[in-house]
Formats: structure tokens, sequence, C-alpha cells
């Protein structure tokens, strides 16, 4: 079964990213499967996918919320979509790295379980 989480890092400012919202989308739907927030660390208090099949999935971050609320005027960006495609058995943490005007994504290598305590960043 197909595990998948995020983490996002805010680039401008140097920290985590807390209070953004994260949606996953299944291929072609309508909509969003789940919609969390991210915590001080960055991360989900829960994770996006549990024991789900593989498959093609979008993860939408909406990025304009979080630095309009952060008090940037005029960012560039507004939602991020990450589509992926996940094969069974997967289990992935996909981090985003974010600034007003640019962004970059990765996938963890350490995977979903490294053995951190969620919300200890």
């Amino acid at each position: 079964m197909a595990t998948l989480t995020t983490r996002v890092l805010d680039q401008y400012n140097g920290i985590a990213v807390e209070g953004m919202v994260v949606s996953l989308e299944g291929h072609g739907d309508e909509e969003p499967i789940m919609t969390l927030h991210t915590n001080v660390c960055g991360e989900l208090e829960d994770v996006l996918l549990q024991d789900g099949c593989g498959g093609h999935y979008r993860l939408v971050y909406h990025v304009r919320d979080y630095f309009l609320g952060r008090g940037v005027d005029c960012p560039l960006l507004d939602r991020i979509p990450v589509e992926l495609t996940l094969s069974r058995g997967a289990s992935e943490v996909i981090v985003l790295l974010i600034s007003p005007w640019g962004y970059s994504v990765h996938r963890d290598n350490r995977g979903c379980h490294d053995g951190r305590v969620p919300g200890r960043c």
C-alpha cells in the first residue's frame, strides 16, 4: 500500500511553513481526496494517503495565501500543483522549498518513517 505526506520550507524567511493549505487530488478528480494544514515544523499532522493504491496524484500547495499572511505584497505564485505517480507499496515524503517568486520540489530520501516524532522539528 502507498503512503504519502509532505513537508514545506520557506526559503525566503528561513523557516518551516506553518498553516499552509495542502490538498491531495486523485488523477482526474474534481474534488480533493483530503485537505490539511502544515504544522509548526512544516509537516502535516496526518498523512495525505495511508494504505492507498499506487497511481497518479496531484498535491496542491496554496502558496499565495501563505505569503500574503506573512506580509509579502505581491507574491508571484498562487497555487503550486505537483503531479506524481506512486508505485504500489511506496512510502514517500515530498518536500517543497518555496519563496514568493519560485519553488523547488524533491523527494525526501528518508521516506515517511524516519523515526522522528511528528510535530517535533
